[in-house]
């Protein structure tokens, strides 16, 4: 079975997706003037406007803060190692190369996300690609906005949204505490549903409160490692870059990477954390009080370089500087090894409580998401089966192997970004368009 998946996974991330992928980023980067860099001091300025006046259903900064719920998870922590181990230190600068031109993409996204919105049955708002897709592109392209909730749903279910947070979350309490993963699987079952069963709302409040506080925390622990192998920093730098352009010979408990490898995997896990053109951030992002698409595009485009370019990077680096990556661990034992060389016994410990905080956050943002593709097809009335789905695959999630788990999650995510990313290239003019109006009616205030 593993060696089915693992050939699928190697087909639907193979050269076309990931040139599709990166190509599109690139694309937007260079009509829309490189904005990621010359337009992000304005974008984190205005995470903390205030809009209240104008429709939506949470601030922008909640909206962010939900976002980042879903991106910041298990990804940079458990992801980051995953893709070193298979792919070599050179993964990591492909996940950066991934990130600077995703950044441009998740602006897209959430531009198209406030243009294209609509108001639900309950009053409440729902965006996304499913909406831009029959919205923008028009009802002859309803088939591909159909297609991306369905792959939606899935990601939600079986991937980013449960399996992977889970089954992180379980391994992780068991090798620090010994808990059995059907415990920790039904308490955690039962603190979503708690939270879930209240709405956006509820999502956003309890975003808000914890995704900034682990952020920070987690920032702390891993400048930590560094500082402490600070001599070493300059060399395991020297290695990313040089290890992202050749092969990595075999050393250890490391089996060697092709260049090949280093790319797929440093780019698959890079959008598997910051969801870049997987068009999942502009489902949150259309429920945030604005007027101005542009705004929030600004504003969404700061997850993926929270995300990536600074928790992302830290871990990378935290795994490298230490030395751990060659040996015979992987996923949260890497990371948590990496702790312990400065933390002693307390850094697993340490690190699984980051773990659990930033993986039920990040389940809570997924069913969000998953939710809002399963109102597109059935409508409101059917959402609490869904919930209900959504918990039981918590429930299961605990019973999945690691290695089954990332490589299911690498393919539903491939589903989900391909229809978005035909949508963000086909709709890339009006994205080109509001862009230009807004800084040139910005420029003449």
């Amino acid at each position: 079975m593993l060696e089915i998946l693992n050939r699928l996974d190697s087909f639907v991330w193979g050269p076309p997706l990931l040139i599709l992928l990166v190509g599109t980023g690139i694309y937007l980067s260079l009509r829309l003037g490189l904005l990621q860099i010359f337009r992000l001091p304005r974008a984190f300025r205005l995470i903390f406007v205030s809009d209240e006046e104008h429709q939506g259903d949470v601030s922008s900064f909640a909206a962010l803060c939900t976002a980042l719920a879903a991106t910041v998870g298990t990804g940079n922590i458990i992801g980051v190692a995953t893709a070193i181990k298979t792919g070599g230190p050179g993964a990591l600068f492909w996940m950066w190369v991934a990130a600077f031109f995703g950044m441009a993409t998740k602006y897209a996204e959430g531009l198209l996300a406030i243009k294209y919105r609509r108001k639900d049955a309950h009053g409440a708002m729902a965006g996304g690609p499913m909406h831009y897709i029959l919205l923008g592109m028009g009802d002859k392209w309803r088939p591909l906005a159909i297609f991306f909730a369905i792959a939606g749903i899935l990601v939600a279910l079986l991937g980013i949204g449960t399996f992977t947070q889970v089954n992180s979350i379980t391994e992780a309490m068991q090798n620090t505490i010994q808990l059995p993963p059907a415990v920790t699987a039904s308490i955690l079952a039962i603190l979503v549903a708690l939270v879930i069963f209240s709405g956006i709302q509820s999502i956003a409040r309890v975003s808000t409160k914890v995704v900034p506080f682990m952020a920070a925390i987690y920032i702390l622990g891993t400048v930590t490692v560094l500082a402490v192998n600070l001599d070493r920093l300059l060399p395991t730098l020297q290695l990313v870059f040089s290890s992202a352009f050749s092969q990595t010979a075999a050393v250890g408990g490391f089996a060697g990477a092709t260049i090949q490898l280093a790319i797929q995997n440093g780019v698959a896990r890079g959008v598997f954390s910051n969801e870049s053109g997987l068009g999942s951030a502009p489902i949150a992002a259309a429920a945030a009080r604005t007027k101005e698409p542009v705004e929030q595009g600004l504003i969404s485009m700061t997850g993926t370089f929270i995300d990536t370019l600074i928790i992302c990077s830290l871990t990378g680096l935290t795994i490298l500087i230490t030395g751990v990556w060659d040996g015979n661990l992987n996923g949260v034992s890497l990371t948590q090894a990496a702790f312990a060389t400065v933390f002693a016994n307390f850094g697993p410990v340490l690190l699984s409580v980051f773990l659990v905080l930033f993986a039920f956050t990040t389940i809570l943002g997924w069913n969000y998401y998953g939710e809002r593709c399963f109102e597109f097809l059935f409508g409101v009335r059917y959402i609490r089966v869904y919930r209900l789905l959504f918990i039981l695959m918590i429930v299961l999630g605990g019973f999945v192997g690691l290695e089954a788990v990332w490589i299911i999650a690498d393919i539903v995510n491939a589903l989900m970004a391909l229809p978005n990313l035909i949508a963000l290239l086909a709709l890339s003019p009006i994205v080109i368009s509001e862009t230009k109006k807004y800084f040139d009616k910005h420029r003449k205030n």
